[in-house]
């Protein structure tokens, strides 16, 4: 079951994604992300689709700004390494700053659904909720 919904937009997609911590909605948001970029082809039982690692730093004036930076570092990496992101370790994730350790698979064991442009900042909303963290993202595709 997802741990993000699709929310409607004119022209575009967006995701409301609901995390008890801050690693927790950045992974789920950039999974519920390449969840609508491609579907993983079929494969045999025993095969399983090699990973390369890659790590990210972004630093930001705000957490909205961290948010954004992040998701499109992982657009833009993923169309220049031709790689799908499934994997996030988050060594450091602060208000401000964040390094994170990706696992990327070969775009080619993916079939593409959708091309995203950009996470934007169009009706961003990201919020402190009683149980978590709550963020409103729509991506221009």
């Amino acid at each position: 079951m997802p741990n993000y919904e699709l929310i409607e937009h004119t022209a575009d997609v967006g995701i409301r994604v609901k995390a008890g911590d801050l690693k927790e909605l950045f992974k789920n948001s950039a999974l519920a992300m390449f969840d609508i970029i491609a579907d993983q082809k079929p494969k045999t039982k025993n095969q399983r689709p090699k990973t390369q690692t890659f790590t990210v730093r972004q630093k930001a004036d705000n957490l909205e700004e961290l948010f954004i930076n992040w998701l499109n570092e992982l657009l833009s990496l993923s169309a220049t390494k031709e790689k799908i992101f499934c994997a996030f370790n988050f060594k450091k994730l602060g208000k401000y700053n964040l390094e994170a350790q990706l696992g990327g698979c070969d775009i080619k064991d993916y079939k593409v659904n959708t091309e995203i442009k950009a996470a934007t900042y169009h009706s961003l909303k990201l919020q402190k909720t009683e149980s978590g963290y709550e963020v409103e993202v729509i991506f221009d595709v």
